[in-house]
């Protein structure tokens, strides 16, 4: 069964990201308003009916916005930390929230969904690997740095929104006060291209089929200019870059599960093979 993903928006302004297979789908954070979360999915073919359950990374005001109105308005349930919900200062129905724990696999229907804390700058940030039918896809965006947990599960992965927040020479060069350039560029803070590829090109699987750049700062980054770092490192990886102004591409990814018949298949082929070779 194929795994579907698509970036609603990302970007300073607004996160927002699909992640499901032919029968049920996550979001992962809510930064757009319910009504353009609607019209983004619809847009993409989307079917609201097969969310079935939000997962949020962190309180900041572009990961939760849209989050109490679609729960409410869809009877979703709100997968949160306790540190997070209280910072969010957002209502949600006492029946939709639910928690997680770092390492604890969520099971959503055929998805499976392991978060796993982060560095960054609120209460208890997590990111997120979808896993389903052999797949891995994750959601890795709001870090400061690739500590060892980013490392870890980057590695796994299939396909990977990965932050790519900044440029440090725009950054340095622009108009951002020293403070908020030492907060952005801080482990509390957000990856930079460099960073961004330096992961990509040391830790990546060898079965990282997409990895869709996201988070791009509207005033110290461009995709142009991501896009040109990442062009000579790609080799075999699709590497596009998510848009802060409309939803990306719905990308399919095919199941990794082989069947237990093929490999049985397979071995016994493999077994003759080798007979073969002994006359």
């Amino acid at each position: 069964m194929p795994i579907y993903l698509c970036s609603l928006n990302s970007g300073s302004n607004a996160n927002c990201y699909y992640v499901g297979n032919a029968d049920e789908a996550i979001l992962v954070d809510t930064g757009l308003s319910c009504r353009e979360t609607e019209r983004r999915m619809q847009q993409r073919n989307l079917d609201m009916g097969k969310v079935k359950a939000i997962f949020i990374s962190h309180e900041h005001g572009d990961h939760i916005t849209g989050m109490s109105g679609l729960s409410k308005k869809y009877h979703i349930p709100v997968y949160i930390t306790n540190g997070t919900f209280l910072n969010s200062r957002m209502p949600l129905e006492e029946d939709l929230i639910c928690t997680f724990k770092h390492a604890t696999p969520v099971n959503i229907g055929g998805l499976t969904i392991t978060p796993f804390k982060k560095s960054h700058d609120a209460a208890d940030p997590h990111s997120f690997i979808i896993s389903a039918h052999g797949v891995h896809v994750g959601v890795i965006t709001d870090i400061g740095y690739a500590c060892k947990k980013v490392i870890k599960y980057f590695g796994q992965c299939h396909a990977a929104f990965l932050e790519a927040n900044y440029c440090p020479d725009m950054l340095r060069k622009g108009s951002y006060p020293y403070h908020l350039q030492k907060r952005i560029s801080g482990d509390e803070g957000h990856l930079s291209n460099q960073q961004a590829l330096e992961l990509f090109q040391q830790y990546r699987s060898p079965e990282l089929e997409l990895l869709i750049l996201s988070h791009l700062s509207k005033n110290n980054n461009s995709p142009e200019t991501v896009a040109h770092l990442f062009a000579p490192h790609a080799a075999d990886v699709n590497v596009v870059v998510a848009s802060r102004y409309e939803a990306g591409e719905v990308f399919c990814l095919e199941d990794k599960e082989v069947p237990k018949e093929v490999m049985k298949m397979r071995k016994k082929a493999l077994k003759n093979e080798n007979q073969l070779s002994l006359f």
